[in-house]
């Protein structure tokens, strides 16, 4: 019989270790120090509290739980001395069905990470939705972890016990995260849709427009319909808007949402896990026959990232009323117009203007996102509070200089457009690191019809800066532009810029910001604040409504816009429970 937060709340602390028996191999210490902490308001109080002890415990001790882990497929196995929980979790993962090649191999990785980094490889195998890796991705995490830092190494070890620990709470509590799961299956199964040149390398990819973005918007429609929202449709844009009517007529929305466009190559969750969550949480309400005094209008924004065209924000911007009809000029790498391909999608130009939203009518704008960074991650908290969106600003850049012959030009007579371009990127890497928190990347940098023996003549590269505000954002680029000029007089090229996006910092709305806290509280989860260095549609809605973001930490270091972004449908659960404590919060304030 599965156990109850109650009884390890109310059993003397004896009792209430052995409930917790088995969740670390051979560590029962740790369990029981973080009984000291009851009572527990959820699993994820409890876990947590044990994160800290372990946080605490010191190297040697940290060590010593890891080197306590039995290696996958390994001796114990053979012997058959697993516990009995490892036993069921390699079983899970088909480590004890291994063909000799597969068992080669992993014994193989064993030795030699362990000649590497002087302990076992821990990786929690029933993965992110608790189903079990494969034997493939198990493989795959063993080869690429192997050339990981030790130091990072060690902390990604113990980030998977205590994966495996939540897990096994899970067991000892009979406890599902039956709409994190449901989270995870729409993000998973959407992601089977993926433009071709990507498609066939099982890449995802999912740029404004393409064959791939209509199937994705015709899949969420669908699901929408499915969670009961009472209307859908996809705009002039290719928004795909989902509403759930209030009790009342006449009543004003929550808005929500985010975008299911992705960078090229890249991963699952980004944007789609904001538009996941609340139909999670509507197909709640819905099944339940319950309207709340508002509405919840959740909106899956069609583009943000900037892949196919110069313009980003578009399906955001258009809501506020900023779509700019120059984009529909702008050509995408094939020669194809904006306005070519809404027309080749049956969107009609002429309704843009019309789908401007009234901030009359709306409570605010409230959206869920992955961290996309690093930070829940090492801190082992699973919900963040978005204080602020940092201001941004992008560029197009385009540096020309003389194409001459690589072995017969001196160096000191050379017009080399790539190196003034290099030049730049390593002063940028400086200049940022001044401030602490700016960041300035040029994320693309291409030599047109480049030459191994020729200098470059032309270089087209990007620039994008980022600070917490206005003013450290623009100080920013002043220095960057000013060097850059600096550095193409010095080396006799010339250059161009085209600004393609600029964006204010977005703080968070205060009254807006305080929910989100007062939900991840109750949870019993740790309020951690933090300021958000990517941008987001929030960032658009800001403009003309109150907003407020939260984050959920990322799986493998919360790295993002790459396949290896992950989450867990545990942490996706926690979100949707969080979300439906902020819908309970304003149906009170509203009633």
């Amino acid at each position: 019989m599965a156990l109850t937060l109650e009884q390890l709340n109310s059993a003397s602390h004896a009792d209430a270790a052995q409930m917790l028996d088995g969740l670390y191999e051979h560590s029962p210490w740790i369990a029981e120090q973080a009984l000291n902490e009851r009572p527990f308001k959820s699993l994820a109080h409890l876990n947590h509290a044990m994160c800290e002890v372990l946080s605490h415990a010191g190297r040697d001790a940290q060590l010593g739980l890891i080197r306590a882990h039995p290696e996958l497929a390994g001796k114990a196995m053979v012997s058959k001395t697993l516990t009995a929980e490892s036993t069921n979790e390699q079983t899970k993962a088909g480590l004890t069905d291994c063909t000799p090649e597969e068992f080669a191999k992993i014994q193989q990785l064993n030795a030699d990470y362990n000649a590497k980094f002087g302990w076992p490889f821990i990786l929690a195998v029933r993965g992110p939705r608790g189903a079990g890796y494969n034997k493939q991705q198990i493989i795959d995490a063993f080869e690429r972890r192997l050339h990981g830092h030790p130091e990072f190494e060690l902390q990604e070890c113990l980030r998977n016990i205590h994966r495996i620990v939540e897990i096994r709470l899970n067991d000892k509590f009979g406890v599902e995260p039956t709409l994190g799961h449901q989270v995870w299956d729409w993000q998973e199964k959407l992601a089977e849709h993926s433009d071709p040149g990507f498609a066939e390398k099982g890449q995802l990819t999912v740029t404004y427009l393409t064959d791939a973005h209509r199937a994705c918007a015709q899949r969420i429609s669908h699901w929408m319909k499915d969670c009961g929202f009472d209307e859908v449709e996809i705009d002039a844009v290719g928004n795909v808007v989902g509403r759930y009517h209030p009790a009342t007529a006449g009543a004003k929305y929550l808005l929500t949402g985010s975008h299911y466009d992705t960078v090229r190559n890249g991963g699952k969750y980004d944007g789609r896990l904001g538009i996941f969550v609340p139909m999670a949480c509507v197909q709640q309400l819905h099944q339940q026959g319950k309207r709340l005094p508002f509405g919840i209008e959740a909106v899956a924004f069609a583009e943000e990232e900037g892949q196919r065209y110069k313009a980003t924000f578009l399906g955001s911007g258009a809501l506020i009323g900023d779509f700019k009809p120059e984009w529909l000029d702008q050509k995408d790498a094939d020669g194809i117009t904006m306005r070519a391909a809404m027309q080749h999608a049956g969107l009609c130009v002429d309704d843009i203007p019309k789908i401007q939203r009234d901030p009359a009518q709306y409570l605010g704008f409230v959206e869920v996102h992955i961290e996309q960074g690093p930070v829940l991650n090492a801190a082992n908290i699973p919900l963040g509070v978005v204080t602020s969106i940092n201001a941004s600003v992008r560029y197009q850049g385009h540096v020309v200089g003389t194409a001459s012959h690589a072995g017969t030009t001196p160096m000191h007579l050379r017009r080399d457009a790539a190196c003034a371009v290099a030049e730049l990127a390593l002063y940028m890497e400086q200049r940022a690191a001044k401030d602490g928190d700016s960041v300035a990347t040029i994320g693309q940098l291409n030599v047109p019809n480049g030459s191994i023996n020729v200098v470059p003549g032309q270089c087209n590269f990007s620039l994008d800066l980022r600070a917490p505000t206005d003013a450290q954002r623009d100080a920013l680029e002043r220095d960057i532009l000013a060097k850059l000029q600096t550095i193409c007089e010095r080396r006799g090229v010339h250059y161009q810029l085209e600004e393609t996006m600029r964006a204010a910092a977005a703080p968070s709305a205060p009254e807006w910001q305080i929910r989100w806290e007062r939900a991840v509280s109750a949870l019993g989860v740790p309020l951690f604040k933090l300021p958000s260095g990517a941008g987001h549609d929030a960032m658009k809605l800001h403009e003309v409504m109150p907003q407020a973001m939260l984050f959920v930490r990322g799986e493998n270091a919360g790295i993002s816009h790459n396949p290896l972004e992950s989450t867990t449908s545990d942490d996706m659960q926690l979100c949707v429970d969080a979300f439906t404590h902020v819908l309970n919060q304003l149906a009170t304030e509203t009633a």
